[in-house]
């Protein structure tokens, strides 16, 4: 992918920042708190600082931020045109290191309004408000925290860019998979997942974007594999899945393949064809102005007209989380629409205890005049 300076970088974060800031001028919050810990993780810490992970970032209406990392060596490394305060200072206590920064920004107001995660715990929320006398501290929904929800849905340059780099190398894997599963050296559950974890570390990604799952014929009538994978033959003759991403510079990709070894009976090639089918005729409605449960309800139909069920959403947004806003499905306001830099999942499937599974899943980046699909998964025949 494209090499980006670190002032190409600087401008990217700053944007993010000030976008935020305008949020919180127009609804009158002073400052805002987001906190990534092992308790209560929140990507928009690495959304807005670039700091990978283990760390408060606290940011006030006047444009004064700063990040208050676990480990201030490594984001001083990598965090981007913020201010750098280490955890320590504060004896490694949440609650001191946002009072003591409030007040260091010196910030006035007729009302001190401050936004913690609406994941705070009730009792630790009441220590927030016995700690920050002289400020309202509100603790709800329909926050600024949402609106960081919302504003990470559309992808800028930089996060389309880091996307698609997860998606070349998980296309490249899938390849070799395909190589691994004719020339016969991939049999094993455990093989295709060791196989995943190793060559994306190779491809310079940082770790997979969830737990592989890979279930041989046995297991692959459920959605989610238990456990993700086992030393079970894979493929086998019938129905196998893999499902896996890999993350690349905080972003992930989400892809699922369907090993289909025959012979295949006339109920599985059925459930082959119509998960290709739902993809196909929801694939042209994923597209900018289009209500995002168009595309759900057309997959939705391809069943129902064969009287089947899919029993999960049609896809998701991914980024630096492997699920993000929006869901496709169904139940969306018809207001709810695709937007130009969304990056949503196609994954159509259907399940059956006897049957096996069959789910198809790719990426898909939402364009100004359609969509490009961003991975290359499929359904292998062998």
């Amino acid at each position: 992918m494209k090499e980006y300076t670190q002032d190409e970088l600087k401008k990217i974060y700053t944007a993010r920042r000030e976008k935020l800031l305008a949020y919180m001028n127009e609804n009158k919050i002073t400052a805002a708190v987001f906190e990534d810990c092992e308790e209560r993780r929140n990507p928009a810490v690495r959304y807005f600082t670039g700091h990978p992970s283990d760390a408060l970032f606290i940011i006030a209406d006047n444009g004064k931020c700063v990040l208050i990392p676990w480990d201030d060596n490594l984001a001083k490394e990598r965090s981007v045109a913020v201010d750098v305060v280490p955890y320590n200072k504060y004896e490694r206590r949440n609650i001191r290191a946002v009072k003591e920064t409030l007040k260091s920004f010196r910030l006035k107001s007729n009302r001190l309004k401050v936004e913690i995660p609406p994941t705070t715990p009730y009792p630790l929320f009441l220590q927030y408000v016995d700690a920050l006398e002289g400020w309202d501290v509100l603790c709800r929904e329909n926050s600024v925290h949402d609106f960081v929800v919302n504003m990470r849905a559309t992808k800028d340059e930089y996060e389309i860019e880091c996307t698609k780099e997860a998606c070349r190398v998980g296309d490249w894997i899938i390849s070799e998979i395909e190589r691994g599963i004719r020339e016969n050296w991939l049999q094993k559950e455990s093989d295709v997942a060791l196989l995943i974890e190793s060559e994306l570390r190779k491809c310079g990604c940082e770790r997979t974007g969830f737990d592989t799952l890979a279930a041989g014929p046995a297991r692959s009538f459920a959605i989610h594999a238990f456990p993700g994978y086992t030393n079970a033959p894979w493929p086998a003759q019938g129905l196998s899945i893999l499902d896996f991403g890999v993350v690349y510079e905080g972003y992930t990709s989400d892809t699922t393949l369907t090993v289909a070894k025959g012979p295949l009976n006339a109920k599985q090639e059925e459930l082959l064809t119509l998960v290709e089918k739902a993809a196909e005729q929801a694939l042209p409605l994923y597209k900018a102005g289009s209500p995002i449960k168009k595309a759900a309800e057309a997959a939705d139909l391809v069943f129902a007209n064969a009287k089947k069920v899919m029993p999960h959403t049609l896809g998701h947004g991914i980024g630096l989380e492997i699920h993000e806003f929006p869901r496709v499905m169904p139940k969306h306001p018809d207001e709810l629409l695709f937007k130009p830099g969304m990056i949503v999942t196609l994954e159509p499937g259907l399940y059956d205890p006897e049957l096996g599974g069959v789910r198809l899943e790719n990426d898909v980046l939402i364009t100004e005049t359609g969509n490009e699909v961003i991975t290359h998964s499929k359904i292998i025949r062998i």
